[in-house]
């Protein structure tokens, strides 16, 4: 289970202020300007405001940090970016960038100035090399480093080459990484090394920390979400430090269980579940651990902010949570709709909130007995857990 850190002090309004200042004046000019950008899609100054008012009681800042908040934003459209594809899918990417109705998060994450992005970029060949290099040269210290997708390492990493001269993913994102603020690793692929760097991983494939052995910030999820990309570049730009982390992701966003906030738990706890897709627990709305929901070991808040503009997400959709943001979530996790046969899951003993039961008891399928609690309302998860496997600075008590 992991251990989350203690919240860190909020650092001082007018250091922030003064760091929003540096920043708006060094790259003054560059990228789009927010306020356009948001009145150009239709959305309203209060709309934004409370955005603004949601992502700073996310990243645990009071609110007299709201404005600054709202400044933070406007920058991150500024800031150059330098955003690597590796060994991946590109589904973070689109997951980002190509929703029928982007919110303001998403509108951030598709104008950020980003100076090399193989995807939407409008250069190629040589124009787009020069692109990037003129950034890691003019901007050093300065870029932020996003990461997508696992990188292949065996035979010196000559599984991925990119560009004209074919140069490796392993070269690459070493030198990219070199002059980077930060190096950020979206989704699972990037994080943990994704489905490539399961066995026998013929490639070598490995997650950026453990490639390049490095602090990354994760922020895993097939696919990530995008409010938790944003949220870390506003705690950067704010602060100009990685926020406080736990196993390597940012706290403010994996430190709680889906299990935890799931809009189903009332029914878990009343004994109440789907047996079989769709059966009359499934038409209303019943807890979905016996079809296979891995919310009771994953750690993610998906069930708070969930996908375009809060629209839905798997669980409010009807299917479990398959474990995304979890390291080796596609052996671990599997079978992905039967609950784990090695689970330790204290099921309730307690009248139904239908009133259709009164009792509950179950076998795991395929394995163990899951011992009924007298009175629990609330379940124990076993989840394993590597801490401090990187010797991250920040994880665990940072």
């Amino acid at each position: 289970m992991p251990k989350c850190p203690h919240p860190r002090r909020a650092p001082s309004p007018s250091d922030v202020e003064r760091r929003l200042d540096a920043l708006e004046a060094r790259f003054q000019g560059r990228g789009r300007d927010l306020e356009e950008l948001l009145a150009s899609r239709g959305i309203s100054r209060r709309s934004f405001l409370k955005w603004t008012s949601m992502m700073t009681a996310a990243l645990w800042l009071p609110p007299t940090f709201e404005r600054s908040v709202a400044r933070a934003a406007a920058v991150a459209t500024r800031v150059p970016v330098v955003w690597l594809h590796l060994q991946e899918c590109t589904g973070c990417t689109e997951s980002a960038l190509r929703t029928a109705y982007p919110g303001i998060s998403e509108l951030i994450l598709e104008y950020l100035s980003f100076d090399y992005h193989e995807t939407i970029m409008a250069p190629a060949g040589e124009a787009a090399e020069k692109s990037l290099e003129d950034t890691l040269e003019n901007h050093r210290g300065a870029y932020l480093c996003v990461m997508e997708g696992s990188i292949p390492t065996a035979m010196d990493g000559k599984f991925l080459r990119l560009g004209p001269k074919g140069e490796t993913g392993l070269s690459l994102a070493r030198r990219v990484a070199a002059g980077a603020k930060a190096v950020i690793a979206i989704g699972h692929c990037a994080s943990y090394g994704g489905p490539q760097a399961a066995a026998p991983n013929p490639t070598g494939a490995k997650p950026v920390h453990e490639a390049l052995g490095i602090q990354t910030i994760r922020i895993p999820g097939c696919p990530y979400n995008g409010v938790n990309l944003v949220g870390t570049i506003l705690h950067l730009l704010l602060t100009g430090e990685v926020p406080a982390l736990v196993d390597g992701r940012p706290a403010w966003a994996y430190s709680k269980r889906i299990h935890d906030t799931c809009p189903r738990r009332a029914h878990f706890d009343a004994g109440e579940f789907v047996e079989q897709w769709g059966d009359e627990g499934a038409r209303k709305g019943f807890c979905l651990y016996k079809v296979g929901c891995k919310g009771p070991y994953t750690w993610n808040n998906c069930n708070e902010m969930q996908w375009n503009e809060a629209a839905s997400f798997p669980i409010r959709a009807g299917h479990g949570c398959i474990g995304c943001s979890e390291d080796a979530f596609w052996d671990d996790m599997a079978p992905l709709e039967k609950p784990l046969a090695d689970g330790a899951v204290a099921i309730p003993f307690l009248k139904g909130v239908e009133g259709s039961v009164d009792t509950v008891g179950w076998t795991l399928i395929g394995a163990t007995a899951v011992g009924i609690a007298g009175h629990a309302v609330y379940s124990a998860a076993m989840k394993k857990s590597k801490p401090g496997q990187d010797g991250e600075e920040g994880s665990h008590g940072a």
